[in-house]
């Protein structure tokens, strides 16, 4: 267990102690109310598990290391821009996706561009912000969101260059 999760589990610890000591009552009830939270949502999480399972079966490690490796990190990050910017899944999905494509290989800034533009980046849903916002908002912001996803995942890995 690494630094940060025995802090985690302190500071947790020490909250739910601080919690139970000011109200007994509102604690327990609200531990039902995360038991039921959970389990309502235990389905979703199995499904994402094998979603995922399912995505790096079908897609062989050696591509992820081809096509989002180190070898050409430019035009991977650009591919995976424009992937993540037509690609319509929830975030919970997309982050351990996104892992799992890092563990088998894939460099970081393009893995950083694909879930930045995944979600800033609309193209899925352009019409219905179009028809509520307008033409020109929805081109402008969808814009400067890719802009400004593809300079966040550059400084991703200008960041872990120094590291």
């Amino acid at each position: 267990m690494d630094l940060f999760m025995i802090v985690f589990w302190i500071v947790g610890s020490l909250l739910m102690i601080f919690s139970v000591i000011k109200s007994k009552q509102n604690t327990v009830e609200s531990m039902k109310k995360s038991k039921k939270m959970m389990g309502n949502m235990i389905g979703d999480i199995i499904a994402i598990i094998m979603l995922i399972g399912l995505i790096l079966t079908l897609v062989p490690v050696t591509l992820i290391q081809d096509y989002l490796g180190a070898s050409s990190v430019f035009l991977s990050t650009i591919a995976a821009s424009l992937v993540g910017s037509v690609t319509l899944i929830p975030a919970f999905v997309a982050f351990p996706l996104v892992g799992s494509f890092v563990d088998s290989g894939a460099s970081i800034v393009p893995a950083a561009a694909f879930l930045t533009t995944l979600t800033m980046v609309g193209v899925a849903t352009f019409p219905l912000e179009k028809k509520e916002f307008g033409l020109k908002f929805a081109i402008y912001r969808n814009g400067m969101s890719f802009v400004a996803a593809v300079i966040i995942a550059l400084g991703m890995g200008v960041i872990l260059s120094w590291l």
